[in-house]
């Protein structure tokens, strides 16, 4: 006997093709889905925060710089919004003081922030599958500190279907601070002692992240190249020393990894970008080689120990 109820539903699946159970398993995933999205948000803020430690004093300092630039205060607080990048704002804000042409200070923001060329290229392969509104909305948050805490999720492995959100929750985590940080900055400068390194906060930030990074002789190689690198250049025009530092770091990076296959690690852990998986040179077994019990196929000269319990 059939009740009315299910005389309904059925009627409801023969008509439109719904599908109660298939109806519950959408909602499930979907649910689970978008707890995903939230967690990867959430992981990438928490991931962010140590950072923003280092973070708060440099926009406090752009702040104060970029006032005593003869800056007015939207003007100062529209920069890191536009901009958004740290180096290229203290030396725009240096530059507006001394009278430079605007198409000047545009080429020159340019050329400091080479280096995120090789940021972007280095995402691209884990953000390609998104939309473009995604694409283009990751590459504005896409800073030294968002990037830092970014590659290395990524790096882990794993589905990449939620990590953008993880990529998002990292990036607006430092604008949000950078925003709040450049304000104080702006209407409490005169308040902050001139004696305070507050600019030394975010150089130690970065020691932090980078020694945990360096899991292999690669990655030990290309960090201390280009730290040395970066030194030696340091009074290069246009800070293009950070951006020589970083393709000399690649170089020895690669170069060490060629010379140096198969090592093991400098720490344990996963391998990092510059890792690199053994190889052999032993060809492959064909089927007229023995198995690896190291015996040899048996051949007219060389008869199986059956064959001569089989002989007569």
């Amino acid at each position: 006997m059939i009740s009315l109820p299910q005389v309904g539903v059925r009627a409801r699946e023969g008509r439109t093709g719904y599908n109660p159970r298939s109806s519950t398993r959408i909602q499930t995933i979907y649910f689970m889905s978008t707890i995903s999205a939230r967690s990867e948000f959430l992981a990438g803020v928490k991931a962010e925060l140590p950072i923003l430690v280092g973070v708060l004093p440099f926009g406090l300092i752009y702040g104060v710089l970029a006032v005593d630039a003869g800056l007015s205060a939207v003007q100062a607080q529209a920069m890191s919004v536009i901009v958004f990048a740290g180096s290229a704002q203290f030396i725009m804000a240096q530059l507006f003081a001394l009278g430079t042409p605007a198409a000047i200070i545009v080429v020159t923001a340019i050329l400091v922030n080479l280096r995120h060329a090789l940021y972007s290229a280095s995402v691209a392969p884990y953000v390609n599958h998104l939309p473009g509104r995604w694409r283009f909305g990751l590459a504005y948050l896409l800073t030294d500190e968002a990037y830092a805490v970014t590659i290395n999720h990524y790096q882990r492995g794993g589905r990449l279907a939620n990590k953008h959100w993880y990529f998002l929750g990292a990036g607006l985590a430092l604008w949000t601070t950078w925003q709040l940080s450049t304000a104080a900055g702006i209407f409490l400068g005169a308040q902050i002692p001139a004696s305070w390194p507050l600019d030394f906060f975010l150089a130690l930030t970065f020691i932090a992240l980078v020694i945990p990074a360096l899991e292999d002789w690669a990655a030990a190689a290309a960090a201390l190249t280009a730290g040395l690198v970066s030194v030696l250049a340091f009074n290069m025009p246009f800070k293009l020393g950070l951006v020589v530092a970083a393709f000399v770091g690649i170089a020895s990076g690669m170069l060490v990894e060629q010379l140096g296959r198969g090592q093991a690690p400098v720490a344990g852990g996963q391998p990092s970008a510059f890792s690199f998986q053994p190889t052999t040179d032993q060809p492959p077994t064909t089927s007229d080689q023995s198995p690896a019990t190291g015996d040899q196929p048996p051949t007219p000269d060389n008869p199986s120990p059956d064959a001569e319990d089989d002989a007569p």
